[in-house]
């Protein structure tokens, strides 16, 4: 939410970016060169800007490829085993289960938010 937040680039917008980022300066020894890093030069400007929307355009693909290496590694691996019972008998395989039960899952929350958008369209702002 704060990506977003930045890019209007208001009064408000530059001054949540100032606050923001300078608690990155907290942090010892690297915080002030991780804020001019971040900021693109020695004071919240258009090269920050550019930098907060390539990662507000790029953060979402970013999680959704790791969401995707994590189902591959848990189809790969398996889930574990709390109780540490090796019974073969009550496995259930990994793709028609899982992944129809995961593309529900997608499926009924996207819904949800269409039908939500199209019967009040104010609601979330």
């Amino acid at each position: 939410a704060f990506l977003g937040y930045v890019l209007p680039w208001g009064q408000m917008s530059l001054w949540g970016a100032t606050v923001i980022t300078n608690l990155l300066s907290a942090i010892p020894y690297l915080g002030n060169e991780l804020v001019k890093w971040l900021w693109g030069g020695f004071s919240v400007d258009n090269a920050t800007l550019t930098r907060f929307f390539a990662l507000h355009f790029l953060l979402p693909f970013i999680i959704a490829a790791m969401v995707m290496v994590h189902l591959l590694f848990l189809h790969q691996t398996g889930s574990s085993n709390p109780l540490g019972l090796n019974s073969n008998f009550d496995k259930i395989p990994f793709h028609p289960y899982f992944s129809i039960k995961d593309l529900m899952g997608v499926s009924l929350t996207l819904m949800f938010f269409i039908m939500l958008n199209l019967w009040e369209p104010r609601m979330l702002g």
